[in-house]
């Protein structure tokens, strides 16, 4: 296994031209390091870019300028050929198992598309592989031969994490795999990306809005809001004791299992208007909802520094 960071991204920026002088800052200038073996979780609002962010990362997007630094190899601008290279060592679970299956193509051939490609398996070392992979998620070989929509969204998206496990990838990036799966099976699914972790050792991108699901998986957390960090600790420091005003406001939100302490705890609601991601006024981008502001916050970026060892914010009044 790689020892140190697997990945290591420096002032990443990704803007979207969306009109005439109109540019929409997806991603703006985040950085962060991911060491081998553990998941960092992305936690924000629809819309803060968390998934433009992982898109970015992997390389179906290309980056307007910053670093990605994957196992100390700047892979930002790399050629076709390097780029399938490590687009093996870099796979994707994604959001919605309906769409992101073929459904024109049975199961084995999504399983086995990457190998195809790079001519890796044929014959009967091919079908010996798919049923491999497909035991590993808790299917079995007569799937094999079966169209996406013969099977539950659950079913799915197992066969969405067989396809990313088929190329053997060392970074598996998550962009919200169980949100739009059943409650009663959302815990298999985490438990199964969970097991895959422990066996292959796998570093994870966990994204999701859920905040319980990525306290539960992540090791680190990264709290987003409109292309930046607002936030960035280790996930039981984080959760704790949160520092920012808008960490605060999402784990206010979180549901208690227990109606009364549910009942009794205080919810923060936020006010002010949503401030638009075209061309964005100077200053802090929560400014206009945050319950703190001051004069400067209106008119500065803050910078994202670190309030107490491991722990970084970007806010003027803490």
């Amino acid at each position: 296994m790689f020892k140190g960071n697997m990945l290591e991204v420096e002032d990443l920026k990704k803007y979207f031209n969306v009109g005439y002088k109109k540019i929409l800052k997806a991603v703006d200038g985040v950085s962060f390091k991911v060491k081998s073996g553990e998941t960092l979780g992305i936690v924000g609002e629809s819309g803060c870019g968390k998934t433009t962010l992982g898109r970015t990362i992997i390389g179906i997007y290309k980056p307007t300028s910053g670093k990605i630094i994957f196992k100390g190899e700047n892979i930002n601008y790399r050629n076709k050929k390097d780029k399938a290279k490590i687009g093996n060592k870099i796979q994707m679970i994604f959001q919605d198992p309906y769409s992101s299956l073929n459904p024109r193509m049975i199961v084995g051939d999504i399983i086995a598309e990457g190998w195809d490609i790079n001519k890796k398996y044929r014959g009967n070392e091919r079908r010996k592989k798919i049923v491999e992979m497909l035991e590993l998620v808790g299917l079995n070989e007569e799937h094999i031969n079966r169209f996406p929509h013969e099977f539950s969204g659950g079913q799915r998206q197992r066969i969405g994490i067989s396809r990313a496990l088929s190329m053997n990838p060392e970074l598996i990036i998550c962009d919200e795999p169980i949100s739009s799966l059943d409650v009663s099976i959302q815990a298999q699914v985490m438990n199964l990306l969970l097991k895959l972790q422990k066996q292959f050792r796998f570093t994870y991108i966990f994204i999701s809005h859920d905040l319980r699901i990525v306290k539960y998986i992540s090791d680190n957390v990264i709290v987003l809001y409109l292309g930046e960090i607002m936030e960035y600790a280790e996930s039981q420091v984080i959760y704790n004791y949160p520092l920012h005003p808008y960490t605060k406001v999402l784990f206010s939100a979180i549901p208690i299992p227990n109606p009364d302490i549910e009942k009794s705890k205080e919810t923060i609601l936020l006010e002010g208007d949503i401030p638009n991601s075209i061309n964005p006024k100077p200053g802090c981008k929560f400014a206009s909802r945050c319950p703190l502001v001051h004069d400067i916050c209106t008119k500065i970026e803050p910078e994202l520094k670190e309030r107490k060892p491991g722990h970084f914010v970007a806010c003027h009044i803490l």
